[in-house]
């Protein structure tokens, strides 16, 4: 059976996993890829990306989901799909997104995996370049959500 989700349960999901499926659209052609994020509570989703075709897709075509799974338990999956503007942050606005995004994802990893990682490279291989990596923000305008349950 499939139902709805509302927004309280949505936003919980959102802020309770850190691994999404980033889509965008590049030359008229849609595109989806893992992206690791972090809900910010502000209404927005904080990421980070080096210079590559996903930055320039979303440069020209701001318009942009993201849509988060998880399995509740062995008879019931849950979904959001989240619609937004990409926007890139720079300077010390970009710093503090970074910094709330390393905190927030540690978090995360602790509360739902018991591990305590210490720094961004922890979880992610990106920061162990030497590039200053594109911090950016997505903005939700719509969020929608369903719990698909398994019923014998």
């Amino acid at each position: 059976m499939i139902t709805n989700l509302k927004e309280s349960e949505c936003i919980n999901i959102l802020e309770n996993n850190y691994v999404g499926q980033l889509s965008y659209i590049y030359i008229e052609r849609p595109f989806i890829v893992p992206m690791t994020y972090f809900f910010d509570k502000k209404n927005s989703i904080v990421g980070y990306s080096e210079e590559g075709h996903k930055t320039k897709a979303m440069r020209n075509y701001r318009k942009v989901s993201l849509q988060v799974s998880e399995k509740a338990d062995s008879n019931t999956c849950n979904s959001v799909l989240v619609h937004g503007i990409y926007e890139e942050l720079s300077g010390s606005v970009a710093k503090k997104y970074l910094h709330d995004f390393t905190e927030g994802i540690k978090a995360i990893i602790l509360k739902n995996e018991h591990r305590n990682l210490h720094c961004i490279s922890d979880f992610s291989n990106k920061r162990t370049q030497k590039k200053i990596p594109i911090v950016f923000r997505i903005t939700v305008d719509e969020m929608t959500g369903k719990k698909i349950t398994n019923e014998s």
